[in-house]
């Protein structure tokens, strides 16, 4: 029964972790919502698949390392024994719980080149979205609040 909830537990946390890792540019913040945000007019010039390394926030080591130490700790003889044990799987625990932060928070993103209205450019990095960019296509750079997302030009 303990197996059953510690499995269910690292399940849940991982999956609140998935959850966490979206930056797409179809996805807009609820702090961004209504509020006024630049556009720039450009016409982009390269894209290029990248990947966006995942986020390490310590909160995959943590619950790795709890739940590695109680597992770990349940199957010793001794007292002694047991809080070794316990300690040795925390740490694994700890080690494969960011592993798994890491990969799952890892995202397929597109470098995108952008040369504004005025001559200048503009390098963009964002989440693969339903929109698929070429160079050539008319686009729109939005700036709301420091961030900036690329999207199709509207005809």
């Amino acid at each position: 029964m303990k197996r059953t909830m510690q499995n269910g537990f690292l399940a849940l946390s991982v999956s609140l972790l998935v959850a966490c890792a979206s930056s797409s540019p179809d996805v807009i913040q609820r702090g961004d919502a209504q509020r006024l945000s630049q556009v720039q007019d450009g016409v982009v010039l390269s894209v290029r698949n990248v990947i966006v390394d995942g986020s390490q926030s310590g909160v995959g080591a943590a619950v790795g390392g709890v739940t590695g130490a109680v597992a770990g700790a349940t199957r010793g003889g001794s007292s002694a024994e047991s809080n070794v044990i316990g300690l040795l799987v925390g740490v694994a625990g700890a080690v494969a719980g960011n592993a798994i932060e890491r990969m799952a928070t890892r995202e397929d993103a597109v470098e995108v080149l952008v040369q504004l209205k005025g001559g200048e450019r503009r390098a963009v990095v964002q989440a693969k979205g339903e929109q698929t960019l070429m160079p050539g296509d008319a686009v729109i750079l939005v700036t709301t609040g420091g961030k900036v997302r690329i999207a199709k030009a509207p005809r």
